[in-house]
């Protein structure tokens, strides 16, 4: 049995289609995006005061964040002023710098109440973290 090849090329160039390419690829595009999950870092919404003489702290810090609310975080939790004492008091936070970021809303109160806290506990580098003015 003999096969014939009919393997003639016409004369010039042959097209290829790339239209159902493009489509397959943006489907994909498509697909990805909305299957993809996006993670979103939940923060604190805190705008800080500003100040012109407040200087960069590289150290590790313990943040202590205190919102317009008067609602105090310790390092992004929720958590009560007798319960800050108690977690200062532990060895590792006596050691490390902390930070207080206060909004600038919040009451005076409630953070010379930290600072007094802190500094009864025996913590030393105590900070307030500002806006640079520029």
């Amino acid at each position: 049995m003999k096969f014939k090849r009919h393997n003639k090329l016409e004369h010039g160039l042959r097209q290829i289609d790339i239209a159902p390419m493009i489509d397959c690829l943006f489907l994909l595009l498509i697909f990805f995006m909305l299957t993809s999950s996006f993670t979103f870092q939940s923060g604190i919404n805190v705008k800080l005061p500003k100040a012109v003489t407040s200087d960069v702290i590289q150290d590790q810090n313990v943040i202590v964040t205190i919102t317009s609310e008067n609602v105090i975080y310790l390092n992004g939790a929720v958590i009560t002023l007798k319960e800050l004492s108690q977690k200062l008091k532990e060895s590792g936070y006596k050691t490390k710098p902390l930070l207080i970021r206060s909004d600038r809303r919040a009451s005076v109160g409630r953070v010379v109440d930290v600072w007094d806290l802190c500094r009864n506990l025996g913590i030393e580098r105590i900070h307030i973290a500002t806006n640079q003015d520029q």
